[in-house]
């Protein structure tokens, strides 16, 4: 299952960013917005020097996949077929929707230099899209063979 589902520990923020903040990394500002002060953190020249190292010279861990539709699909001999079908339509449309929202904000990026590496990773997310909707229109052709 380590393909398509894998649960990875998730940190808590703020128990990260006092951890980051006893490190130096971080400072908490606070701010008082009307009758509550909240803490806003911003990096340090520390921790704008570590970023760049880390962001350079290590190596990028590979994705971690946790896929509920493809554990539905592994499952779907328990399932009738057409419910099966049903959940591909409607990941298939959630798709088109996220997509959608996608689409605009790479639109919004525009050609701007400044926003050369966010269009990228937007980009990217499009085509991720595509090819979750391809895998997902050919699974469908498949079943209703």
């Amino acid at each position: 299952m380590r393909f398509y589902w894998t649960s990875p520990a998730m940190s808590q923020i703020y128990s990260e960013l006092s951890r980051l903040a006893r490190g130096g990394l971080v400072e908490a500002v606070s701010a008082r917005q009307g009758r509550r002060t909240t803490r806003r953190f911003r990096i340090t020249a520390r921790g704008t020097d570590r970023l760049s190292d880390w962001l350079s010279e290590s190596a990028p861990d590979f994705p971690v996949l946790k896929h509920p539709v493809a554990l539905r699909l592994l499952m779907g001999h328990l399932m009738r077929p057409t419910d099966v079908i049903r959940i591909l339509e409607s990941y298939a449309a959630a798709l088109a929707d996220r997509r959608a929202e996608l689409e605009a904000v790479r639109k919004s990026l525009g050609d701007d230099e400044a926003m050369r590496f966010p269009a990228l990773v937007a980009e990217w997310g499009l085509a991720y899209y595509d090819s979750e909707r391809e895998i997902t229109d050919r699974t469908r052709a498949r079943l209703e063979e």
